[in-house]
């Protein structure tokens, strides 16, 4: 029978199997993403298509769970960042510490970002490099460009640069803020700071779609099953795995393609499936050769997965450009095999690039992080003694 146990620390091991997996399906979702919106830029709908290969039906199937690969980063960012803030709610500055974490993982991808949609932008005659724009309706301008640093996208700003991923980034920001401010609600100091953070999520789900503060419920199951570990044989942990696959073909079959609230109760069941999977998996994995590429291999992946997911669509922009003075067509054919090739060559593009364009920022996260807790932090206080 399972054993549940309830954890006083969310398990951040790096040497447990769950560690690996959300690792691996964080770099498969960022390429299942952009895969999907390569698809969507660059062949017909698949319902426009007469007499559809088996091919073309393969890739329009594989190329329809986008959503629920972003349910798959709500609840990873919920296990991580909740989790992690829960471990480390009781030391000094701990939220001072969490909000540099949070922006510098933010702002180091966004800007170099939103720096390549302008670049883009130019390229397409999307906008004229010498004219400055501040309006808040045109998404390469100065107020456009200020909201998505703060996720304001699709709220009172469009997604900067046409980049329409950038919606669950506004998710994501708004959850950073009412996590902690949840915590305090429940765990505050004084009666003053618990009645200042309710007030302060109210004036938030004031400003905030109510489909922002609907999906923010799979972002804390995330952040409520790193707490659970559940204790299973291997044929339940198969057999659950099996279900979660099920249930994301059948959504992707019969469901809603739809971020919504009438679309909420299929990825609420998909993503509650994930999070259960992932607390059946805290257990140490053994070491072999196999195994260490498999970690390796998520690692990889996993390491620029946030750059890929909000650089693919400006370097998609330029390609569908390009493409009919380097292609002679505007659109990839389905019935002609070599389009194909065209498009596994495209989507290299898109790894590649979003590869290279995280050494210098994503993976430097890390050395931003502590130069800036340095000078607020350490600094300050060796000034003050």
């Amino acid at each position: 029978m399972p054993k549940i146990t309830i954890l006083k620390k969310t398990n951040l091991q790096e040497d447990n199997w769950h560690s690996v997996l959300i690792s691996l399906f964080r770099g498969l979702a960022a390429l299942v993403v952009a895969w999907a919106h390569l698809r969507a830029a660059t062949f017909p709908a698949f319902g426009d298509v007469t007499n559809p290969s088996l091919l073309f039906q393969g890739l329009a199937f594989s190329s329809g769970f986008a959503y629920l690969a972003v349910m798959v980063f709500f609840v990873l960012s919920g296990w991580l960042v909740g989790g992690s803030f829960l471990n480390k709610m009781n030391l000094d500055r701990a939220l001072q510490h969490y909000t540099v974490d949070r922006l510098s993982r933010l702002w180091l991808v966004l800007v170099p970002t939103f720096l390549v949609a302008l670049l883009a932008g130019a390229v397409i005659g999307a906008i004229d490099p010498a004219r400055v724009s501040f309006s808040a309706d045109d998404p390469y301008s100065v107020t456009a460009f200020i909201g998505n640093m703060f996720g304001l996208q699709t709220i009172l700003v469009p997604s900067f640069g046409g980049n329409f991923p950038l919606w669950s980034l506004a998710n994501e920001t708004w959850y950073y803020i009412l996590f902690p401010l949840l915590v305090l609600v429940l765990r505050g100091r004084s009666i003053a700071w618990r009645i200042g953070a309710l007030l302060a999520i109210g004036a938030i789900i004031q400003l905030i779609t109510p489909a922002i503060v609907l999906y923010f419920s799979i972002w804390l199951i995330g952040t409520a099953f790193s707490r659970v570990k559940i204790e299973v044989g291997p044929v339940l942990r198969w057999a659950l795995l099996i279900i979660i696959v099920g249930t994301a073909v059948l959504i992707r079959l019969k469901g809603k393609n739809e971020i919504s609230t009438e679309s909420y109760p299929q990825f609420l069941v998909f993503s509650l499936l994930f999070a259960l999977f992932l607390s059946s998996t805290q257990f140490k994995r053994l070491p072999s050769p196999m195994l260490d590429r498999l970690d390796r291999t998520g690692r990889f992946f996993s390491s620029f997965s946030f750059t890929l997911y909000v650089l693919h669509v400006p370097l998609i922009f330029v390609m569908v450009y390009l493409m009919p003075s380097l292609l002679g067509t505007s659109q990839l054919s389905p019935h002609i095999l070599s389009h194909y090739l065209i498009f596994v060559g495209m989507f290299l593009v898109l790894v590649v690039g979003g590869y290279y364009v995280h050494l210098p920022f994503e993976a430097n996260t890390w050395r931003v992080r502590r130069w800036v807790r340095w000078h607020l932090f350490t600094r300050v206080d060796t000034v003050r003694t």
